[in-house]
């Protein structure tokens, strides 16, 4: 850490594994700058706390109960915690300020800012009403985050929901580079619960003091020009946060350390990772097919198989026969979950079968680590096509989760000649990323320009 600079940053992570690995990189970083970190974090899916000793962590209660902590419907969860959080919030924020306003010891910090999550929407006109800068934290790309607030006009519209067969891999015009049938697997899953929090989202963001992007120019430029007219707010792209930090850990799981010895014994560029992130559920059926993809590739394989993986069953793996797992340890090796960024900065890695949310995405492309997408829902879609389609730098299942299209997507990327010129651009974009990141580099100076910011308050 840099010599104290007198300042406190509060920080208030969304409950969800993405969302608190940022925000936690975020405070680390500000932290190496010489700022003190608070952490106002929930009950449900606490940081752990040990993890990170030079922090202050302060729990408010979130009102769920244990069935609601259960719920696969990110939805529902996330209008809940807005619904329970905003009065014990409240306090505890209230609490913090006339703390720091009756320190008379030496040692007195001027609380500058909190930073939020865009998910929560109680948080600005309770930061206004105490007089206090609110910044918003996205773990969208930028694209994703401002066009997104264009799906309930588009979803009233019903232009998109009935799409011929000939136009499902039309572009939408409304929404690059996304084709007509991924915006209508999005539009699907629309609610009027969601479009109304799409609504505050917008509507608390352009309101606060500021907005930072896990990103970097590097990735979306053109997005970014647009978003700086529409939000008309300081926007902060300060790069893929983990890099400063690598091999840090954020998370909510218990690692699986066993991974790293096996890949070990793995020969160079030839394993296939495999990992949906921390929410995505697939049926038993998907399972086996991708079981069966990864066993008929004949490439090493690594996979990470949470627990509630499997939709609604928790007793899934007694049911599949002893000699098919033994079959697939021949080949491979299952953990409930790895180390990531160590997995993916390991020489043995060839490619990356991925549900494509941003955190995973990004972690990819600065590890040089080609991509097969599988996205599930909402932003993965968008991730999947800057692979896939703009970036060139991954191969897309199209959502075909069949062994015979899983086998053949891992032979692509790791055996034929559009797998060398994948792993050539993908080079290429690791090389432009990790230059944002060095002194004079856009996202080097966009860093800096938001210390400067936080500490002007």
């Amino acid at each position: 850490m840099d010599k104290s600079n007198g300042l406190r940053v509060i920080l208030f992570p969304l409950s969800i594994q993405g969302c608190i690995n940022p925000m936690i990189q975020l405070a680390k970083i500000l932290h190496s700058r010489g700022f003190s970190i608070t952490v106002i974090h929930t009950r449900f899916n606490a940081p752990k706390a040990s993890n990170h000793p030079l922090f202050t962590f302060l729990q408010i209660q979130d009102g769920l109960s244990e069935t609601e902590t259960r719920t696969q419907d990110v939805t529902l969860l996330l209008t809940l915690l807005n619904r329970s959080c905003e009065s014990p919030f409240r306090h505890c924020l209230t609490k913090l300020l006339q703390s720091a306003d009756s320190d008379t010891g030496e040692k007195k910090e001027k609380i500058s800012c909190l930073i939020d999550d865009s998910g929560w929407i109680f948080t600005q006109p309770i930061a206004q009403s105490l007089n206090l800068p609110r910044l918003v934290l996205t773990t969208y790309n930028v694209s994703f985050f401002r066009n997104h607030f264009v799906l309930p006009q588009l979803r009233r519209d019903e232009m998109y929901l009935h799409i011929q067969d000939s136009e499902q891999d039309d572009l939408v015009q409304d929404f690059p580079p996304l084709r007509k049938k991924d915006l209508r697997r999005i539009l699907d899953q629309e609610t009027e619960v969601l479009d109304s929090y799409s609504a505050m989202i917008l509507e608390t963001t352009k309101a606060s003091s500021g907005l930072i992007f896990v990103s970097c120019e590097e990735l979306d430029q053109d997005s970014l020009s647009q978003t700086r007219e529409d939000f008309q707010i300081p926007i902060f792209t300060i790069g893929p946060s983990h890099s400063y930090f690598p091999g840090s850990s954020s998370s909510l799981f218990t690692v699986d350390d066993t991974c790293m010895p096996w890949l070990d014994k793995q020969e160079d560029k030839s394993v296939i990772y495999v990992s949906f992130g921390s929410i995505a559920t697939i049926g038993e059926t998907e399972f086996m097919e991708i079981a069966w993809g990864l066993r008929n590739s004949n490439q090493p394989f690594l996979w990470v198989v949470r627990l509630s993986s499997v939709e609604q069953d928790t007793e899934w793996i007694e049911k599949i026969p002893k000699k098919f797992i033994e079959m697939l340890h021949e080949k491979g090796k299952i953990v409930n979950w790895s180390p990531q960024q160590q997995v993916l900065k390991h020489r043995a890695i060839g490619g990356f079968l991925t549900h494509n949310g941003w955190n995973s995405t990004v972690e990819s492309v600065c590890e040089g680590v080609p991509m097969i997408c599988l996205p599930f829902q909402w932003d993965q879609l968008s991730n999947a096509r800057f692979v896939s389609d703009v970036w060139m730098v991954g191969v897309h299942l199209e959502g075909l989760i069949e062994r015979d299209e899983i086998e053949g997507a891992i032979r692509r990327l790791l055996s034929e000649t559009e797998g060398e010129a994948i792993r050539e651009r993908m080079k290429l974009l690791k090389e432009k990323v990790g230059r944002s990141l060095k002194p004079k580099g856009s996202s080097h100076r966009s860093l800096q320009h938001l210390v400067d910011f936080i500490s002007s308050f």
